[in-house]
This record gives C-alpha cells, structure tokens and sequence, in this order.
C-alpha cells in the first residue's frame, strides 16, 4: 500500500513540476520555422491543449494498463526505451556499489583495527574521497586512463551479449567516477562501526578462547557491525539514481540518466515520467531488499 502510493505521489509530483518548467513539447518538435497552425494541429493531436488534470488522468489511466504511451521526442513507445536503457544504469550502478562497497568496508576495517599512523592514514584517504567532486575526479580518470595511458574508452558505451570484455572496458572509468566517491562514506560508516563493536565485551570473551584475530574481525565483529553499514549501502544506491545522470552524460553512456535530460531538454513529459516512474520502482525494491538484510543480519529486527 505504501509503495503504491508512493509511487502515485512521485508521478503526480514529477508531471506537475515538469509541465511547469519553460519549453514546449510541440515546439521542441516542430522547432521555429512551423507556423502557429501546425503548431495548434500538434499540441491539440498530443493532448498538450487539454488542463494539466485532464492530461495527467489520461496518463495514470493508461499507465495502469501497463502503458506509459509514446515519447514525444521520438515517437517510440515508452516502456521500449526504459527497457533499452535500463541495462546501462543497472550495469554502471551496480558495478559503483560494488566498488564502494569493496573499497569502503576494506578501507574502514583496516582504520578500525590498525589504528595509529595506518588508521589515520586511511581515514584521510576516505575524506579526500568525500571532498573530491565527481565531476573533476571523472576528468583525472580520463586524463590519465584514457588520454595518457588509453587504457579504457573516454566515451561510449558496449552491451554485455556484444562483448564482455568492451563492457567491462566501457562501464571502468564512469563506474570508478561514481564509487570512489562512495567508498568514502562506506569507509565512515565501517571504521565507526567496527571500532563500537571491537570494544564490546564478546570481543575481549572470544580473545580470550584463543580465536584467531582475523576470525573475530571477519566473522563477529563485522557481521554484528554489517547493519549500519547495510543502511548506508542502500542510501548510497539512491544517491548513485542521481549521480548516474551526471556520468551517462559526461561518459556518453545511453542509460536512464542521460535520457532523462535529453527528455528534460525536449519537454518530453511521457518519457520523463516513465524514467521518474522506474527510479522509483528501484528504490522500493533497494529497500525491500535491505529489509531483507536487516532479517539475515539481526535476527531480533524479524519481529
């Protein structure tokens, strides 16, 4: 029920912010040279001269019945485009969770049980990661991974069943863009963690019975210290919706972010919706997911 009207909300939301915004759809189509009469014909065969209400329940009407009508910009149906787009956003956010998870929960074990000159270390590489902007750390990237040393593409982007290896290639740079970033705020939330959890009486019991080190790291205090970090984890894949549409478009990668600019650019209201609609489908089913979690982590969070 939430979701649902969640989901309304955010749809009803987006398509009275994006009807307010300057431009027209009709005009972004016909462009200047149209006269007012072709002009009058296209927005009355969009529907564009009907109230915004009247448009909006034309829209959730169909959209119920599983059809999010036809991009104005392209003329291409909708849920045709979120399904050809929807692979790179998935492939390029998923694979910066992935980064940020690996480089922030190691980052932030090792601050937590080195400590010292290591630790402090560590943790001011976790805040150059915060302070750095995307946009210029994506720049760097590119600069010496792609100019200086062409080791991965600049730009563009290679479908997995094209070739796994280009895809792997294609997603490198804007996939480090994005989870750098993140891996800092993961490393945070770890060290904090993990340093509440190592002062803990079990750790001092399990010392105590003569358990290996890297066994009351690894196996209790990290698990036990696994539920903030969860957390952490699924708010950063929120944030990562948004700042995809900053790396599709600098990286040229054709996924929901880029598209849903060029439809901003073009007053493009179905597409616009259909990609509002689809983030948020993404993130109920991120927090579902983390729900999940927390049950596989603290059993006490079932009940």
């Amino acid at each position: 029920m939430t979701s649902t009207v969640l989901t309304f909300a955010v749809s009803a939301l987006t398509f009275v912010l994006v009807s307010l915004t300057p431009g027209d759809a009709a005009r972004a189509v016909l462009g200047r040279d149209a006269t007012p009469e072709q002009y009058r014909q296209l927005r009355a065969q969009l529907g564009l001269d009907e109230p915004l209400a009247v448009q909006y329940w034309h829209w959730l009407v169909r959209a119920v019945h599983g059809d999010l009508g036809t991009a104005l910009s392209t003329g291409q149906p909708v849920l045709r485009t979120l399904e050809q787009r929807l692979g790179p956003s998935l492939s390029l956010i998923t694979g910066a969770l992935v980064v940020s998870a690996l480089l922030g929960v190691g980052l932030g074990v090792l601050s937590a049980v080195r400590g010292g000159a290591v630790g402090r270390a560590l943790d001011l590489l976790s805040m150059l990661g915060l302070a750095l902007p995307s946009f210029w750390l994506g720049l760097v990237l590119v600069a010496a991974f792609a100019v200086a040393l062409p080791i991965f593409p600049a730009s563009g982007y290679v479908p997995l069943t094209d070739s796994p290896w280009e895809w792997l290639r294609s997603l490198a740079l804007p996939v480090l863009t994005l989870g750098i970033g993140g891996s800092a705020t993961i490393a945070k939330q770890t060290r904090d963690a993990m340093l509440d959890e190592m002062g803990r009486d079990y750790i001092v019991l399990l010392r105590a019975r003569g358990l290996p080190e890297r066994s009351i790291v690894l196996r209790h205090a990290l698990k036990n210290a696994a539920v903030p970090v969860v957390t952490v984890l699924g708010l950063l894949f929120v944030g990562l919706l948004s700042g995809s549409v900053l790396a599709e478009t600098v990286y040229v990668v054709p996924g929901l972010g880029s598209t849903a600019v060029t439809a901003t650019q073009a007053h493009d209201i179905p597409l616009i919706q259909g990609v509002a609609l689809c983030f948020t489908v993404i993130v109920i089913t991120v927090n579902l997911l983390v729900e999940l979690l927390y049950g596989r982590l603290d059993p006490r969070s079932r009940g």
